[in-house]
């Protein structure tokens, strides 16, 4: 089967490129074919196909003429569409697999695999078929106020970088794609969480088109331990809306393990002063870590914290930690709790700290506990978790695509 797997970023940039690579690698080991497309960028794996790619498109770029460029590019990017076009024509796949693709890559691609008469199926890694800032959360918090495509919400709340400029463009991108109907090019919908499929449903989104299939790892490739030393981690971006304060808040009421926060990101200096001001012994950055010195920071761990404050799909740092027997303490918010649902971690109230605090504190005084909840969360990342059990329903989607198309 040859596959056309678009996604806008091609190296790992999050956990969506991480679920993007290892699919890719799975079903190019058994037997299949795998054609990319993406945006050219000098952090790119090597790819034949790297000539289709798109230039690069840096929304972060200072200079104004590139701006009002590249705004136009959100809202429907023609080079994307005949760079498809000219790929679809030279390799002819069977189907389409998308991952994230707006923005840089547009809508504008779906227009083209509609003409080429290609079977689309999208994973959802995010919440942008339904809201314009991808998650659901401003700076005011959790907003679903673009329910009823109200997407002229989006600019009075300033969903997008706080600003209205940014926010117009994002409305224009909604109105438009919303007149040219698309998302309805869309044959199915991957929801990694429950949660999402159930959103996008109540969003609009045809039940029969959304399927829900959790993301995976390769469970050979964790090595599990159940002994620890004593400190538990976190591992993401230090952003707002990840809770990173709502974690740091409470360790002001732990005193008996340390807590090592592991990310980058725009909170990162206030987390410093926040530290220093409040002489937290008890809590360390150590910035970005990838690869050994990563793993080993989870495997020495006693647990992981989830503290976040938007409604996340199905983090792939969780699926990692189950595999390396870990317990979890998560939010009780978006797909979070599904993934504790095998008496592997314990959850707490989004946002708050003082439950977050009684939460840390119990599970540190639980120590037979806490290991039995590593050890059922390995359990659960074998059993649901897994490549093959994973592989299975894809090809399902897949089988499913071809019978109705």
């Amino acid at each position: 089967m040859k596959i056309l797997a678009v996604n806008k970023f091609y190296y790992i940039k999050g956990g969506s490129e991480s679920y993007y690579f290892r699919i890719k690698k799975l079903l190019e080991q058994n037997g299949n074919e795998v054609i990319p497309f993406s945006m050219k960028d000098k952090k790119n794996f090597s790819t034949e196909y790297e000539r289709y790619f798109i230039k690069n498109i840096d929304y972060s770029d200072t200079n104004i003429i590139k701006k009002i460029k590249n705004a136009g590019k959100i809202i429907f990017n023609f080079s994307a569409n005949k760079n498809m076009s000219k790929l679809i024509e030279d390799t002819k796949p069977d189907i389409a697999h998308l991952h994230i693709f707006q923005h840089q890559l547009s809508p504008s691609i779906l227009h083209t695999l509609r003409k080429k008469k290609i079977p689309v199926v999208y994973t959802v890694h995010d919440l942008k078929p339904i809201c314009l800032n991808y998650k659901m959360f401003n700076s005011k918090g959790i907003c679903e106020d673009c329910k009823g495509k109200k997407y002229y919400m989006c600019f009075i709340n300033k969903c997008v970088k706080n600003s209205r400029l940014f926010s117009f463009v994002n409305v224009l991108e909604g109105y438009l794609h919303e007149f040219l109907k698309s998302y309805e090019i869309v044959d199915i919908f991957i929801t990694p969480s429950n949660f999402h499929r159930n959103k996008l449903i109540e969003f609009g989104i045809e039940p029969n088109k959304v399927v829900h299939i959790a993301n995976f790892i390769d469970t050979s490739e964790f090595i599990p331990k159940y002994e620890y030393n004593n400190y538990f981690v976190y591992i993401g971006r230090l952003s707002e809306e990840k809770g990173i304060f709502t974690l740091i808040r409470a360790m002001l009421k732990v005193n008996k393990s340390k807590l090592i926060i592991v990310g980058t990101g725009p909170l990162e200096q206030q987390l410093h002063k926040f530290i220093i001001n409040n002489k937290l012994n008890n809590t360390e950055l150590v910035g970005f870590k990838t690869g050994l010195e990563l793993e080993l920071l989870i495997q020495n761990s006693r647990f992981m914290v989830i503290p976040s404050e938007v409604y996340e799909n199905c983090p792939m740092s969780m699926l990692e930690c189950m595999a390396y027997g870990k317990a979890i303490i998560g939010a009780k918010i978006g797909g979070i709790p599904e993934l504790l649902e095998y008496e592997n971690g314990i959850t707490f109230e989004s946002g708050n700290e003082i439950d977050l605090a009684t939460k840390i504190n119990e599970l540190l005084n639980e120590e037979v506990i806490c290991v039995s909840m590593g050890k059922k969360g390995r359990d659960a990342a074998e059993k649901y978790y897994d490549k093959d059990v994973h592989l299975n329903k894809i090809y399902g989607i897949y089988d499913r695509l071809f019978r109705d198309c």
